[in-house]
């Protein structure tokens, strides 16, 4: 068996948070939605609060494209706010900014974020990785079900956010990914955190999914 030493990082990060990922993706806001059990509604709501994660991911990324740690990372084709911007002018019209709160599991989510993004670049890492690699991958499910059940173009306006047209190749652009996770020039100690802070990442992610599922219960 590879001791820590050996294991690439990437592997590291992946299995010891895979608990934490597994409780996200089977939240019941989740299940509903995917089980195609919620309303157009509870997906704008969803995007909305996706809109705050990714605005405090992104504004704060051009601080950091010099940076050594977080910088090889910062790649404009994952860029997600502008698509999220197109996506909720489609469900909620030019004045789609009116009346938009962020709930406040989500204000937590996005102040952790900005904190990282400022004080410690390899936690902003840690979030960066669990976003965007989670968008190219379960994130196409949620797609197909926003295409199935409300009857989105695929590709089209409202499911834009999933459609990553400046990556022709996904899975050779995660593999890329993993091998920048695997070169980041951390120690053991920094490393152990970046999965601590990857832990976390989840953890309020799942406690916006949890708010979520409390402003959309499924009728008894």
């Amino acid at each position: 068996m590879d001791s820590p030493a050996t294991t690439p990082f990437s592997t590291l990060i992946r299995t010891a948070s895979h608990e934490q990922h597994t409780e996200a993706e089977n939240s019941s806001f989740i299940s509903d939605l995917l089980g195609g059990r919620l309303g157009i509604a509870a997906y704008r709501r969803y995007t909305e609060q996706l809109w705050f994660v990714y605005r405090a991911l992104e504004a704060t990324a051009p601080a950091l494209a010099d940076d050594p740690v977080a910088g090889p990372f910062i790649r404009p084709e994952l860029a997600r706010t502008a698509q999220l911007e197109r996506d909720l002018a489609h469900l909620g019209g030019p004045e789609w900014r009116t009346g938009l709160v962020a709930l406040p599991a989500t204000e937590a989510y996005a102040a952790r974020i900005q904190e990282c993004a400022r004080d410690w670049p390899a936690g902003y890492v840690a979030h960066h990785y669990t976003r965007y690699l989670g968008d190219l991958s379960g994130g196409q499910v949620i797609r197909g079900t926003a295409e199935k059940t409300w009857g989105f173009d695929r590709k089209g306006d409202g499911v834009r956010f999933y459609v990553f047209d400046e990556i022709d190749n996904p899975a050779a652009f995660k593999r890329e990914y993993r091998e920048l996770l695997d070169a980041l020039p951390l120690d053991d100690i920094e490393k152990q955190q970046v999965i601590t802070e990857c832990k976390r990442a989840f953890a309020l992610n799942t406690a916006m999914f949890r708010q979520l599922g409390e402003a959309f219960p499924l009728s008894a």
